[in-house]
């Protein structure tokens, strides 16, 4: 479903770095449900003045504390979404593709012995939800994801720069595939005049079904020769993408097939 055209807030933009966030974290834990396995978690809460059936009413020196704490929470969660540097992010060491958060297979994070707050963290800040079909990393069942953040020179792809990316065709699909760019502040779908956010092989790239290979155009300015397989970026700001793989096969996970990485154009 396109919804490109349709304004968008799927992350928690507007108050994820101010007081904002703990007065919504309060409405939360006064209207759902405990959870028995979040117990810890309630009591780290009620020692900052958050618990069930209890007012929030933090004085001028827990407000500013607060507020700080929201600021820092928000810029470590950007920095382990796009800057982390745990090895098993990558899925080739000879390119700049990396496991989109999650690192498990249940959808819930589990480890064998943990659960990997990490990985929920990343994918939280990313993308808010999840299901266990979505990363199920066997072929031919569920679907495969990929983050794209940086070039072949492993600088973070900008909105004011050209950038090409090669895929090899067929894509080892069973479904479909598509690759989506996302804004870096807001993590929703890019919103530029173009109206378009995504690149999918049953609509604008239904064309190349017979090709050996497609070349996708990203950058402020249409490309000239290639403007059908190109999504418009906003110049002076970030940007990332999703490459995903619907119903993927074996080739998708031994190495036989993989897409180039973001070449930026001069």
């Amino acid at each position: 479903m396109n919804l490109t055209d349709k304004p968008q807030d799927t992350t928690p933009l507007r108050w994820e770095n101010n007081l904002k966030y703990w007065e919504v974290l309060q409405d939360v834990i006064q209207s759902e449900p405990p959870l028995a396995e979040y117990r810890d978690y309630y009591g780290e809460l009620a020692a900052l003045g958050i618990a069930k059936g209890k007012l929030f009413a933090p004085d001028a020196r827990m407000k500013r504390i607060l507020e700080h704490a929201a600021r820092v929470g928000h810029f470590q969660m950007r920095a382990q979404a796009f800057a982390d540097r745990r090895p098993d992010r990558v899925v080739w060491p000879d390119r700049k593709w990396e496991w989109v958060g999650l690192r498990s297979e249940d959808g819930d994070f589990n480890a064998s012995s943990y659960v990997d707050l990490d990985a929920r963290e990343v994918w939280f800040y990313q993308a808010i939800g999840a299901s266990p079909a979505m990363f199920r990393r066997k072929a031919g069942t569920g679907s495969l994801y990929w983050l794209g953040l940086r070039d072949n020179q492993d600088a973070y792809l900008d909105g004011s720069s050209r950038y090409r990316l090669n895929v090899p065709l067929p894509v080892p699909a069973k479904l479909f595939w598509s690759l989506t760019v996302y804004d870096a502040e807001t993590r929703s779908q890019i919103q530029t005049d173009q109206g378009r956010a995504a690149l999918r092989s049953m609509f604008e790239l239904k064309d190349t079904a017979a090709s050996q290979y497609v070349d996708l155009d990203f950058g402020p300015t249409a490309p000239g020769q290639n403007e059908a397989h190109w999504v418009k970026t906003i110049p002076g700001r970030g940007w990332f993408a999703y490459f995903r793989i619907y119903g993927p096969e074996q080739a998708a996970f031994d190495g036989s097939w993989k897409p180039g990485d973001f070449e930026k154009m001069l």
